[in-house]
């Protein structure tokens, strides 16, 4: 950062306006995403990313979340603070501004902030018109600022109400209950969040606390980030449920070609790929230039080195740029000044300088790291070769799921039992714990449109498996049979094809006890690593079966948790004589047809959830902690959760 930019005057001059705000209550999932629980925490991430912004620009070292006792949100910061002087061309306060009017804000201006993650500056103005109630508090050239706003609209004029010394805005709301389908923060979320952004800009304090909660000593629960190293303990923490093959991460921070880039990368024993792009803070699951450069460079380094080093004489089989990626944990981090991202959801980045600048980073900091530890490298070029040993068995492995058999017809699995519409979008497939409830979800599904696929015991932890073991399990091959679905490109041997999938529910109905939460979580750690594309488009689901039956006379409830059975029980008692009857769920298979169908698969009447992928760094983590091969993290994860389970006598 500059001594000039340092120094630069951030006044009411620099907010510069764009356009109104009408459109955000009437259209929220065009700002935010959509209204459920991805949305609702959306608004903390802009309101934390304006504070980001002013930490980028060298001004702000410490920002605070809070969850109030009433699920309100403040966060605060020790920045410069919003301007409040007079907006000329508005005629207002800047502050007033840059809270009701969309695209206003200082990040439009370059002089104010060189680099910033909310590009569209629908930030703040968003969040104060999707709450009911936000109050903004500004300390500024010595006197602290104060405005309320009701669904946007401001209360009053931008008014002063008292003298400070210190510097920094801190920012109240309450989320719209009448626009948002749940209004309940979740800690957890926020903490994968502002932990990802210690890690992403190194050297500020983060922190969020719960007032909604005490720990054992009576304070309100907290977390606090601060991270040093930046990516390289990123990448650490992120390995931390696998076993590296190298001593140390291999990492680079500096700037190339007017980009500031910042990589680091691990090998370890595992069998997948977990590479993170970020761009001005920005998860961009959808990759992009930088990607793109990361990979290049990574490759023409790493296949050079083994070429000139002789490591590769004596390998039979053909070296593909996948299998340099094989075992590989990374994350990219860019800051770009105008960045140019494909669609309005931020996930790709389409800046064609920035493949070079990534590019020639990651060949700079390989080339003298190879050079450097030619042990290390030894091990990398031999986890190559490994790979592409693995990756050959596979494809031939691949190659038996994807032909379609002559004897077949169409090649479906012999246990599908498919519906009559033809139309994808309308098409919805249980995948089911055992034959037995197979056979009842047979019974009491729409044929229409409802196919079911029963499996037999728990698939393939494919966690710990190489990937021609996972193309040679039987289970795994009639799912991949079943959707319709393929992988492998001539680009990428691990891009799934989607072309011809065939339904666009996707639904896991398990049996609710531990058994069936295995099973659940044994197939999602599969489709979070081999089908990852049908959970970012929405496609898989799991189904939520009743725990309980109640009964009493010819009185008949479901209820789908403890709270909801105890509620429903007196309810039921009344001032009537009589015990309730309490019959426990253990399995589908105590359910009869029409009972699932009445209350599991009628789309009428039933819940399902929608698997998302919120935070993907954070999700790799886990599943690598909860299905790999490190037990001590899997052990304090278990001991640390334990109180949450509900095991069966």
């Amino acid at each position: 950062m500059s001594e000039e930019n340092k120094n630069q005057n951030y006044s009411a001059d620099n907010i510069q306006v764009l356009e109104g705000l009408e459109a955000v209550r009437k259209r929220p999932a065009m700002y935010i995403g959509d209204i459920g629980i991805k949305g609702l925490h959306h608004l903390v991430y802009e309101v934390v990313d304006n504070s980001i912004d002013e930490a980028l620009a060298g001004y702000c070292t410490h920002i605070d979340c809070f969850i109030n006792e009433n699920n309100s949100i403040t966060v605060s910061d020790n920045g410069r603070g919003i301007p409040t002087g007079l907006h000329e061309k508005e005629g207002k306060s800047a502050l007033e501004v840059v809270m009701t009017v969309l695209h206003a804000g200082g990040k439009f201006d370059k002089g104010s902030y060189k680099v910033s993650g909310g590009l569209h500056g629908v930030g703040v103005s968003c969040v104060n018109a999707l709450s009911s109630d936000l109050r903004v508090e500004v300390h500024r050239d010595g006197f602290i600022f104060e405005q309320e706003y009701k669904i946007g609209v401001p209360q009053y004029d931008v008014r002063k109400i008292g003298n400070t010394d210190k510097t920094g805005t801190f920012v109240t709301f309450n989320p719209d209950a009448t626009i948002f389908e749940d209004t309940v923060y979740h800690f957890d979320i926020l903490v994968a969040r502002l932990r990802e952004l210690a890690f992403l800009n190194k050297g500020i304090h983060l922190s969020i606390t719960d007032k909604r909660r005490t720990d054992k000593m009576g304070d309100f629960v907290k977390e606090e980030f601060y991270s040093e190293g930046g990516l390289k303990e990123f990448v650490s923490f992120l390995d931390e449920t696998r076993v590296s093959i190298l001593e140390d991460v291999i990492y680079f921070d500096g700037e190339k070609d007017g980009v500031p880039v910042e990589v680091a990368m691990l090998y370890n024993n595992s069998y997948t790929e977990n590479v993170h792009s970020y761009v001005n803070n920005i998860n961009t699951h959808e990759g992009g230039t930088h990607l793109s450069g990361f990979r290049r460079g990574l490759t023409r380094t790493l296949k050079k080195y083994a070429d000139e080093s002789g490591l590769l004489k004596k390998v039979k089989v053909e070296i593909s740029a996948d299998d340099f990626r094989e075992g590989l944990t990374a994350v990219i981090s860019v800051k770009v000044l105008e960045p140019q991202f494909e669609g309005q959801t931020k996930t790709k980045l389409g800046n064609k300088e920035v493949t070079s600048a990534v590019s020639k980073s990651v060949s700079d900091m390989l080339s003298f790291y190879l050079e450097e530890n030619p042990d290390q490298a030894k091990l990398i070029v031999q986890k190559v070769i490994l790979a592409a040993t693995a990756r050959n068995a596979a494809n031939k492995a691949r190659e038996m799921v994807q032909r379609k058999s002559v004897l077949t017809g169409s090649g479906l699995p012999g246990k599908l039992s498919d519906c009559s519409e033809k139309d994808p979008t309308k098409c919805e497939i249980f995948l089911v714990e055992g034959d037995s409830a197979g056979g009842t979800a047979k019974q009491g599904r729409d044929r229409h449109f409802q196919a079911i696929m029963p499996l037999r015991g728990k698939i393939l932890n494919v966690e710990k498996a190489m990937q021609h073991k996972v193309f040679e399990n039987e289970e795994i091959k009639n799912i991949f049979k079943a959707l319709g679905v393929s992988i492998g490109t001539e680009e990428d041997s691990r891009e799934l094809n989607l072309e011809k999938l065939r339904y666009h529910k996707i639904v896991l109905l398990m049996d609710a006890d531990i058994d069936g939460s295995h099973i659940a979580t044994l197939l999602l750690t599969f489709f979070f690593r081999f089908l990852k594309s049908l959970i970012e488009q929405g496609y898989v689901y799991i189904a939520t079966p009743p725990l309980y039956l109640l009964k009493k006379g010819k009185d008949q409830r479901y209820c789908w948790d403890d709270n909801q059975r105890d509620l429903m029980i007196q309810e039921m008692k009344g001032n009537k004589d009589g015990n309730v009857i309490v019959q426990r769920y253990k399995g589908l298979g105590e359910m009869n047809a029409s009972q699932l169908w009445e209350t599991t698969m009628n789309p009428e009447h039933r819940t399902l959830k929608k698997v998302t992928i919120d935070n993907a760094a954070e999700a790799d983590r886990i599943f690598s902690m909860l299905m790999g091969d490190e037990v001590p993290p899997r052990r304090e994860f278990i001991e640390s959760n334990a109180k949450y389970a509900n095991i069966d006598a």
